[in-house]
């Protein structure tokens, strides 16, 4: 297996809405993530990835850029993030790039350019479609909820947008689309960033016939088997490869929803000239119901081991992992695999980090994951923010499919805004985020779940994931061995075991709330072994464990021969 920066990595994601507001404006800002870069350089990640701090109209929070070469104001200027990328490298932090590039926002200069008239130079840098039947070109849905398509007045035809109406899609059959990107791509790497995570980078080739979507049970078809991994995209990645990715030793990684195995192996192979990896989502899908994410539905334990045990087996030697519970997108990870409650809170928490960080792959931590952050549970929708949530409140709710009160159980398990709510500092006001009115609530339970009592405590959740990312730099066997998933069929425990060479790993964490017995297999003998880290702190180990609930051990062991 080839070895690579990126491979020993911790990468920490940082929502610069949300992260630390320094001049009171009640917005996080890049100068107040420099402000912070000691504490994420003591919590031990080697990489930072931004979601995106250009300019915008703030649709989609920052995901519908105008211009790709300036800072948002609301942000700072360039020569703030040229000072943090400099300042960040100085602590041996590198910057991973939000890129967005399957659509704009509708009011980059390309789009205001494009819907001018049909004859427009620019006009084939997005996608338009005349009516059919005096309708959308087709029945797709958009992500956020509402048609795909728009219809613009001035020249009497449709333009595709997969989210927002404000984020039309960027029609990448066209070179000059993808030499604009490319150009764009390269003038950062010049600027010294390290890398790109690609937002939605799997939705860039279309299918060019645009064909109806099966409809299950909303109001629109599904367009994703004709957007999502389409047959150009890896000509379109190794392109990009050849004019960009290979030119700088960079980090890659890409938001590739509906991706198959297989397809991973292409986007992401020890050799495939594309990326280094992607993020799946089959995980963080479980238990969606006929309107998609918008369920109260509990994950399935089995369901999920299954699916992070066939991904770990079947791109090992291949493929590279991305491993991850919670991101901008999701739900707070402790509220959704583990248990929020008082009582195992902390110690649930430390079980998902302990499993996430032991498998192979490349472990992203989402900011206030460190300390065990939980859903904001907001109780009225004018305390949501998110345009996802807020549209489909209005359409299921709307259209008669859900009640108010069954809809605004399921923002509180699975909105977005979840994730988006300031991060926790101290226990002053708005959670020392921000001196003034901070853009969304800050989560009520800040004063108990803050960074501030977190590094003070000894055996915090902090401090937990210090020794995990510390125990990652010290041991190859953590980053570069082989996964073998033991016990595959218990109900509570997830377990498996590394090898590297002369040492092994075994792990075990149970999910569940209740003790569980597991027999350690034979060749892991108390005589040979140790345990690396536990989450209750156990020093010593039996052949046969009772798992407490939401334990995690890992037992480590020097083959000898």
């Amino acid at each position: 297996m080839k070895r690579n920066w990126w491979k020993e990595s911790v990468v920490y994601q940082i929502y610069p809405r949300s992260f630390k507001d320094s001049n009171g404006d009640g917005i996080g800002d890049i100068k107040g993530i420099i402000e912070k870069l000691d504490y994420l350089k003591e919590l031990g990640v080697n990489v930072l990835w931004l979601s995106p701090v250009f300019e915008s109209p703030l649709d989609d929070n920052g995901y519908d850029i105008s211009d790709y070469r300036k800072i948002l104001n609301d942000y700072g200027t360039m020569e703030d993030y040229e000072e943090l990328i400099a300042k960040a490298h100085e602590r041996g932090l590198k910057i991973l790039m939000d890129l967005v590039v399957n659509h704009t926002s509708d009011e980059h200069p390309w789009f205001i350019e494009s819907r001018k008239s049909k004859e427009n130079p620019y006009r084939d840098y997005y996608i338009w479609k005349y009516p059919k039947d005096g309708k959308e070109p087709n029945n797709w849905g958009a992500t956020f909820g509402g048609s795909a398509w728009e219809y613009d007045n001035e020249t009497g035809m449709y333009y595709l947008h997969c989210f927002s109406k404000k984020q039309p899609d960027l029609n990448w059959e066209n070179e000059a689309v993808r030499n604009d990107v490319y150009d764009m791509m390269n003038w950062w790497c010049e600027k010294g960033i390290d890398g790109f995570r690609m937002d939605v980078i799997s939705m860039i080739s279309k299918d060019q016939s645009f064909p109806d979507g099966k409809v299950y049970g909303g109001l629109y078809g599904d367009g994703a088997p004709y957007y999502m991994n389409g047959h150009r995209i890896h000509e379109f990645l190794r392109e990009m490869n050849r004019e960009v990715l290979a030119k700088h030793d960079i980090m890659t990684v890409g938001e590739t929803a509906g991706v198959t195995i297989e397809e991973a192996k292409m986007y992401a192979g020890e050799d495939a000239d594309e990326l280094n990896m992607v993020f799946q989502f089959e995980h963080v899908s479980i238990g969606d119901g006929p309107y998609g994410k918008w369920t109260t539905n509990r994950y399935d334990f089995m369901e999920y081991k299954k699916i992070m045990i066939k991904w770990q087996e079947e791109l090992q030697g291949k493929a590279w992992n991305s491993l991850y519970l919670g991101n901008h997108d999701q739900p707070r990870s402790v509220s959704r695999f583990g248990d929020d409650s008082e009582e195992y809170r902390e110690i649930s928490a430390k079980m998902l980090a302990t499993c996430i960080h032991m498998m192979q792959g490349t472990p992203y931590v989402y900011q206030g994951e460190e300390i065990g952050m939980t859903n904001a549970y907001f109780e009225d929708i004018s305390m949501y923010k998110d345009i996802e949530s807020l549209q489909y409140y209005e359409e299921l709710t709307g259209a008669g499919l859900m009640e108010p009160e069954e809809m605004m159980e399921c923002l509180k398990l699975r909105s977005r805004d979840n994730a988006r709510t300031p991060m926790q500092w101290d226990d002053t006001v708005n959670g020392g985020f921000t001196e003034g009115t901070p853009w969304i609530n800050v989560n009520s339970n800040y004063s108990r779940i803050n960074v501030e009592h977190q590094i003070k405590e000894k055996d915090s959740i902090f401090q937990y994931y210090k020794e995990l990312i510390q125990l990652r730099k010290e041991n190859e066997v953590i980053v570069y061995g082989s996964f073998t998933a033991i016990n595959r069929e218990d109900e509570k425990i997830f377990a498996f075991k590394r090898e590297l060479d002369e040492k092994k790993l075994l792990v075990l964490c149970n999910y569940s709330k209740e003790e569980t017995a597991f027999k350690v297999p034979e060749e892991f003998t108390p005589e040979k072994g140790e345990v690396l880290i536990s989450n209750y702190r156990v020093n010593e180990w039996k052949e046969e464990m009772i798992l407490r609930p939401y334990e995690a051990i890992v037992l480590t062991f020097q083959t000898v021969l």
